[in-house]
């Protein structure tokens, strides 16, 4: 700032001083032609004086160092002439002073000599017997005395610009030091010029900002590491560099790294191509999920990017240790695999007794009945191998089958129709209630649904009521099924839809069934998108209800027609 303020004093003042001498020159120029047309006037005047009284007599004692004085003819002719030989001279009648003379009476007129750098100035004047005496005398032009007077000159400039850097320099710092002696940490203290007291005034209200601002941050960060330092999940976030922000010390656990640092790649906690993946991913404006295996452990990340309008600045990765429900999963899946395996020799051995029966090698009055229950066994034990089949087909999500508009209405009464004769046994009405149609897919929810009025008929109560429901809801299309049989105890409720698990072993075991038809309602519920609710209470029923989400388009038109009516 001080070469600033010094740099503008010294170019003001070279300024001011050209400008100065510039006008010096000119008002000097003006004066001094004045003064000169003035001293010709006066001279052309005695002259002329002499000559009418004395002839040309009288300019012929005219030094030839004096104005150079000129008697001209009216019609131009030069007669005598105190620098040169008239004859020689050529007419002069067309020079501008002459013709004003001959007109006015007198003429002026001022032109550039041969001579470099000078002027003639030039007054004429007639005399009564129409001769015209002209006297001239030279100048120096504007550019001649700034020429001649150009040593001097700049000595007094480099003079008086060193004298300008001095006091500029004096100056600037006279004018710097109070703000340099400003104290920033308490500007409301400071008594500087009147003109820096606003920006001050900023100042002290920026740094109030500030300081609350880095309050807050400091709280929130403090809030933030508080949360996160208690998280069993593990929290990552990075820039768009792959560089660390910030991390909690469960993600360094899960990831198996020791220690962290901020600005260092979070590539370096994990050098697996998954993890490298999912983080590139992210950072290009994708979500992306991968399971990380980590020191015997599973760890399931899930990268989200983050945007700055439509820019990606970074991504936030969350890690979750999913081991103990990989494990139980690969479990259950080695379960239906053992189960589907071990179930297919009691099923060969069945039907090879059922041959030797055949063959004779039984008494005849026991063959019908060892053959009825070998032959209920192998029904009993093909069920089961086919309900965990289905099972581990939605498990996998390898269902051989295709979307496509099913009249819900028209299935659910196929289904009643099917265990009308069951449920007549113990004279239970069968009822439905509503049709819709959806799209999904229909062997799926035909099972789900046969399964849960299976369940309604079979745990029923003689003379109970069967009720399937069919209705529109705000945002979903809801599917119950509703019974008036013994319930299911609170304690009992989260765990029914477990494979194999039965509430009552005994009245299960004279009902019959294999155990999974809840278990193939819940994983089919969930393989067509549609939430699975249960409600239910001992000795007064259970009630099942599925809830299937409409297209967005669907439930905007059901909210219309609702507002109309």
């Amino acid at each position: 700032m001080t070469k600033r303020i010094f740099r503008s004093i010294v170019l003001v003042s070279g300024l001011v001083l050209l400008i100065g001498l510039g006008f010096m020159l000119a008002v000097f120029r003006q004066y001094f032609d004045g003064q000169l047309q003035k001293e010709l006037k006066q001279e052309a005047s005695y002259l002329s004086l002499a000559v009418e009284e004395g002839g040309t007599d009288a300019l012929k004692n005219l030094s030839s160092q004096s104005e150079r004085v000129t008697l001209i003819q009216e019609d131009g002719t030069v007669l005598f002439d105190n620098k040169a030989d008239p004859s020689t001279m050529e007419n002069h009648k067309d020079r501008e002073e002459i013709q004003q003379a001959i007109q006015n009476g007198y003429g002026e007129a001022t032109r550039l000599s041969s001579t470099l750098g000078e002027e003639t100035v030039y007054y004429a004047v007639k005399l009564e017997d129409g001769t015209i005496l002209r006297v001239s005398t030279t100048q120096y032009t504007v550019i001649s005395i700034v020429l001649g007077m150009l040593q001097p000159v700049l000595w007094i400039v480099v003079l008086l610009l060193i004298l300008a850097g001095i006091f500029a320099s004096r100056a600037s710092k006279a004018i710097v030091e109070p703000l340099n002696k400003l104290d920033l940490d308490n500007p409301d203290l400071n008594e500087p010029y009147e003109e820096v007291a606003p920006l001050l005034g900023k100042i002290g209200h920026q740094q109030r900002t500030i300081r609350r601002q880095l309050k807050d941050a400091r709280r929130q960060q403090e809030e933030f590491a508080m949360i996160t330092g208690h998280m069993e999940e593990g929290l990552l976030m990075i820039d768009k560099q792959t560089d660390l922000l910030s991390w909690n010390p469960s993600a360094l656990r899960l990831l198996g790294s020791k220690e962290a640092k901020a600005e260092r790649s979070v590539l370096s906690l994990n050098r697996t191509e998954p993890f490298q993946k999912v983080v590139e991913t992210a950072l290009s404006g994708s979500r992306a999920e991968t399971l990380l295996p980590v020191n015997g452990r599973f760890c399931r990340i899930s990268a989200n990017p983050v945007f700055d309008e439509e820019a990606v600045k970074g991504a936030v990765l969350l890690l979750v240790d999913v081991t103990e429900s990989m494990e139980r999963e690969n479990l259950r899946r080695e379960f239906t695999a053992n189960v589907s395996h071990e179930l297919k020799t009691p099923l060969t051995s069945i039907s090879g007794f059922a041959e030797i029966l055949q063959g004779g090698l039984v008494q005849p009055k026991d063959i019908q009945k060892f053959a009825g229950r070998i032959f209920d066994e192998a029904q009993r034990l093909i069920v089961l191998v086919s309900d965990v089949i289905k099972i581990s087909q939605l498990d996998e999500g390898n269902v051989p089958y295709e979307s496509e508009t099913v009249d819900l209405g028209e299935m659910a009464k196929t289904i009643l129709d099917r265990l009308s004769p069951e449920a007549e046994k113990n004279h239970i009405s069968l009822q439905l209630e509503g049709t819709a149609q959806i799209q999904t897919v229909k062997p799926i929810l035909e099972e789900v649904l046969y399964n849960l009025c299976d369940n309604a008929v079979k745990y029923n109560r003689k003379d109970g009521k069967v009720t399937v429901s069919i209705r529109q809801g705000e945002d979903s299309l809801i599917l119950s099924v509703s019974d008036t049989g013994i319930g299911i105890p609170a304690g009992d409720q989260p765990r029914i839809f477990e494979r194999f698990y039965r509430v009552d072993k005994s009245h299960s075991k004279e009902i019959g069934g294999t155990g999974l038809g809840l278990s193939i309602v819940k994983h089919g519920a969930a393989y067509l998108g549609a939430a699975l609710s249960l409600e239910s209470f001992p000795n007064e029923g259970s009630t099942f209800t599925l809830r299937f989400p409409m297209p967005l388009e669907k439930a905007d038109n059901s909210a219309q027609k609702e507002q109309a009516q």
